[in-house]
């Protein structure tokens, strides 16, 4: 349970920090949104292995379980993020959502073939209701979208027209790196502990924070982050600080849960982030009454992934089909050496 919690946690953080993200992005550039949310996490890292203990965890990392969780790092916090940040910029956090869903199937498929975890049917309704949820909330109905811009601020709103061709080659872009990364850090954590969750975490950061800083000794990027305004460099930082404790929280899941369950839960960043959206960017999102059916049923779905079988099975007294029915497991058999 406590593993479904912290993944519930890192997709409300994520959420938010996307919708802060997109606020910046409407006058900033995405490189300067990346280069400026990476590193600010950094010292929160660090606070928190302080903590717990992550730098006794740290130094116990063979080179192997270094290499996996630097490669996640890049993979994830660096060019997923990227891609992630540019498919905002051109077509919005709602049109970016439906796609990213793919990353889901991704992880699962490479966490059954590559780590040998198993499907069981209280996961597969899970992952059905959670992927199924989000889907609910996106395409907001017509009277919503009425509502949305009241008749005295029409006039002052500029139109948004989406840039469909980068915005959705880009949010598959990201679909695939948030997709692989997950599996990444299970096959680096093999011994568990939030301590060496976060420890992990850290040395992404690190990894994902070097790049991009190679990134900025290019004149011209150099050039571009210095010319920065003070209202997109605010909400970079706030969304540094926000997805920093995201990711936290994520790596600390990914340590103790496996990645059949955190995955499918982290889907429910895409029912928040339109709640933030209405909160951060009130005339770019409209929202409809789907919101709150969606929201109940990726819960249902997140409840149904956290949930212990045995603990149902003694909680309840069901019949021997259903209990043979629930306790069938199918695992992949490509484990990964």
């Amino acid at each position: 349970m406590i593993g479904g919690f912290l993944s519930l946690l890192s997709a409300v953080t994520f959420a938010y920090a996307n919708a802060s993200v997109r606020r910046g992005v409407l006058t900033g550039t995405v490189l300067q949104a990346v280069a400026i949310s990476l590193p600010v996490a950094l010292p929160f890292f660090i606070l928190a292995m302080l903590v717990s203990g992550g730098f006794p965890a740290l130094a116990g990392f063979n080179t192997r379980a270094l290499i996996l969780l630097a490669l996640a790092g890049i993979v994830h916090f660096a060019l997923a993020r990227y891609c992630n940040y540019r498919a905002t910029k051109a077509i919005g956090a709602n049109l970016v959502a439906p796609v990213q869903q793919y990353s889901l199937i991704i992880t699962l498929v490479l966490a059954i073939a590559w780590l040998g975890e198993a499907l069981t049917p209280l996961r597969i309704l899970g992952i059905i209701l959670v992927v199924a949820g989000p889907t609910l909330t996106l395409g907001p109905d017509k009277k919503a979208a009425a509502a949305a811009v009241s008749p005295g601020d029409a006039g002052n709103i500029k139109r948004f027209n989406p840039e469909y061709r980068e915005g959705y080659v880009f949010a598959l872009l990201s679909a695939v790196g948030f997709g692989i990364s997950p599996t990444l850090i299970g096959m680096a954590l093999q011994t568990k502990g939030l301590a060496i969750g976060i420890a992990g975490g850290f040395v992404s950061y690190v990894a994902a924070t070097l790049l991009i800083g190679l990134a900025l000794l290019v004149p011209s990027q150099r050039r571009s982050f210095r010319s920065i305004d003070g209202e997109s460099a605010k909400w970079f930082l706030i969304s540094g600080i926000v997805v920093g404790l995201s990711q936290m929280f994520r790596y600390m899941a990914l340590a103790i849960a496996p990645v059949s369950v955190v995955a499918p839960i982290m889907r429910l960043s895409m029912v928040f982030r339109i709640y933030f959206g209405a909160l951060l960017n009130p005339h770019r999102e409209v929202f409809g009454g789907r919101l709150i059916a969606g929201t109940l049923i990726s819960l249902v779905g997140a409840i149904a992934l956290s949930a212990s079988t045995d603990s149902i099975l003694s909680l309840l007294p069901l019949s021997a089909p259903v209990v043979s029915f629930l306790t069938w497991t199918w695992q992949g058999t490509l484990v990964w050496p």
